[in-house]
């Protein structure tokens, strides 16, 4: 049982470290490069290389059932559901067997659209409650995981 955090761009790492501390949970942050992090012997730094793809591949080799990742990366979070990890985005939204395949079409048209000029800008901002959705989303997983290992 280990959090993964695909950290390079993840606006939740904070929370991410002080929900694992409670519940006693280790955790491994995972960048291209050296990144921050706090000086707790259950919190891990990876730095995978600069590499394309790099810390993705390390996670998606890594991460499995009882496991739980953290990513706004489609395709990564494919990868991760398809190996049996919970995946939740920073934003709350878990991803699950049944709706990645949807997401990962709808993100790869998305590409497309904006590759053709149709879709400009980004996606919204993100919000308090977007930071209390993903709060919920991860003590909700880490229970429902503790209660699988235990079998209660």
């Amino acid at each position: 049982m280990r959090i993964y955090v695909d950290a390079d761009a993840c606006p939740v790492k904070d929370e991410i470290y002080r929900v694992a501390e409670r519940h006693q949970w280790p955790v491994s942050v995972v960048a291209g490069n050296f990144i921050r992090i706090p000086e707790h012997p259950s919190i891990e730094r990876i730095a995978a290389g600069a590499g394309m793809d790099a810390a993705d591949n390390w996670i998606a080799e890594r991460a499995g059932k009882g496991d739980i990742v953290i990513t706004a990366d489609i395709p990564l979070a494919a990868r991760c559901v398809k190996n049996g990890a919970d995946v939740i985005a920073p934003n709350g939204k878990p991803f699950s067997e049944e709706s990645i395949g949807m997401t990962l079409a709808m993100r790869n048209l998305m590409t497309d659209l904006r590759a053709s000029g149709e879709v400009t800008g980004g996606p919204r901002g993100f919000s308090p409650r977007d930071r209390s959705a993903f709060l919920s989303a991860l003590d909700t997983a880490i229970r429902r995981i503790q209660r699988a290992q235990t079998g209660f």
